[in-house]
Formats: C-alpha cells, structure tokens, sequence
C-alpha cells in the first residue's frame, strides 16, 4: 500500500534568513511602483489633461477629426455638443468627447 500514499519525511531546517531580506522586498516594491507610476499612469494623466484642454479651446470655424474618423469644420458649440460640418450643408451632431484632434488650417481643402 505504500504506493497509494507517500511517506512523509521530515524537511531540513531553513538557514537563517538573509541579512536586510525584508527591507530589499520593500524596496522591490516601490520600486515597481514607481515604475508602473512613470510608465503607466503619468502619460495617461497627460494625455487625458491635452485632451481637456483641446476640447476647452475649440471654436467656430476649426477644423477637427473625430473618433469615427470624419473631417469637418466646427459650425456650433453648445456646453456638451458640437456641430460639425462634414460636407457642403452636411452638419452633424457630436458630443465633445468625439473630436480627437484640431487639424491646421486649411487642411481639409487640401485633402
């Protein structure tokens, strides 16, 4: 029956623990931290805060691109809307969250 069930066998006493053993995991873990701080968090906290800006800043007449991809110019700006112009009498409704980017000057006529 020994086959069934494993004899037990006595384990050897650990040694004793490494000098500051704890203090390098503390350590460790700030440090991760950190790195996830600096490379996770902070550019996501600054992306968002350009976003915020960019949506803060827009007015008549610029020309944007939004999150479906459409070009247009801003004809109308309400507290959490925009219109767009798309097309030649062409205007859709946006929320202000859709537009992504505030294209130069002059780019939609060139394109």
């Amino acid at each position: 029956m020994d086959f069934l069930i494993s004899t037990a066998q006595a384990q050897t006493a650990p040694g004793a623990p490494a000098p500051g053993g704890g203090m390098s995991s503390i350590f460790m873990m700030i440090a991760m931290f950190a790195i996830f701080y600096f490379m996770l968090i902070r550019p996501q906290m600054k992306r968002a805060k350009e976003q915020r800006a960019m949506i803060a800043a827009l007015a008549k007449g610029d020309e944007v691109a939004t999150t479906t991809g459409m070009l247009g110019t801003v004809i109308d700006i309400s507290e959490s809307y925009v219109s767009v112009e798309i097309a030649p009498n062409v205007i859709v409704k946006l929320q202000k969250q859709a537009i992504t980017a505030v294209l130069p000057k002059g780019t939609l006529k060139s394109a």
